[in-house]
């Protein structure tokens, strides 16, 4: 499906959240604070989820309860500030679309699951360049520190509100036609860091892009001036740098947590990139005693 189809797409989605879903019956907040349960999602950059139909039944933090599930309905919505985490069961049926907000890429995708089937019937993706000192990164701000303030509302409805009418408009800006491959890439690079931490390689990410592995290694070497593999490892990298300060982990539970799924590969990759082992890192980077999680 071209960019322009899956713009037009999008469009009427954001459309249909902006025009009946206003205020939003429930915001819910997912936090950075405890330690998340594997197979979480957590990036580095805000995202925002909403439901068009069925249930979506999270794992998110609160402070009061800890670890707590939660059930996202339609006319309800999910914001995740950066380094937050969520855990989706996909249990039941539900239609969510999100919204990520990559430092140099909005990605939009839309998942639909029946609750009596193993996948995913239906996966629509689309990613366009944000361009820097947008409105879009002073809402995200205000967001993100709401993210923190228990009297959130009516406040966090205007900024939700705003965000997707700041994002409408950008998909309309994007709609003028642009080379396929600048929109491709930026659409792979969103890809990937939402799922660093699956078994993905060259050939599955061609597969799931729908284009040549060598189609996909000549636009990295283009468009992002590096190597695909090289993309990947500083995805992961940048991630575990993060949990090492972040949490006690055992070194092999990092490595899974980041796609590696042999510690001494990982713990190899790791120096070979940032001059340390994980235990290097980790020491120089967070005083022994105030570091989250579990002991390793």
């Amino acid at each position: 499906m071209t960019g322009i189809n899956m713009s037009l797409i999008f469009s009427q989605l954001l459309d249909g959240a902006i025009n009946e879903q206003a205020p939003f019956d429930q915001i819910w907040f997912a936090s950075e604070q405890g330690v998340p349960p594997g197979f979480s999602y957590q990036v580095n950059f805000p995202r925002l989820e909403l439901v068009f139909s069925g249930e979506y039944l999270n794992q998110i933090w609160d402070q009061e309860s800890g670890c707590k599930q939660v059930s996202v309905l339609p006319g309800q919505a999910l914001y995740i500030p950066p380094n937050g985490w969520n855990k989706p069961q996909w249990t039941t049926d539900c239609s969510v679309l999100s919204l990520l907000f990559g430092k140099r890429q909005l990605g939009f995708s839309l998942v639909s699951k029946r609750q009596d089937e193993p996948d995913f019937f239906d996966v629509q993706k689309h990613s366009i360049m944000a361009r820097g000192g947008h409105v879009i990164e002073h809402i995200l701000a205000a967001l993100n520190a709401l993210a923190e303030d228990p009297g959130r509302s009516p406040t966090d409805n205007h900024l939700l509100q705003a965000l997707l009418t700041s994002a409408r408009q950008l998909l309309a800006e994007s709609a003028a036609e642009r080379p396929r491959g600048a929109d491709l890439f930026h659409g792979i690079c969103i890809y990937i860091q939402e799922n660093f931490h699956r078994p993905i390689s060259r050939d599955s990410i061609a597969h799931r892009f729908n284009v040549s592995a060598s189609h996909l290694s000549h636009l990295f070497r283009e468009q992002g001036h590096m190597r695909l593999a090289d993309y990947i490892s500083w995805v992961r990298i940048d991630r575990a740098k993060f949990m090492l300060k972040k949490y006690r982990f055992r070194l092999e539970e990092v490595a899974s947590r980041c796609g590696y799924a042999d510690v001494n590969y990982f713990c190899r990759v790791f120096k070979q990139k940032t001059g340390l082992t994980p235990s290097q890192y980790r020491s120089l980077s967070q005083p022994q005693g105030q570091v989250e999680g579990v002991n390793g």
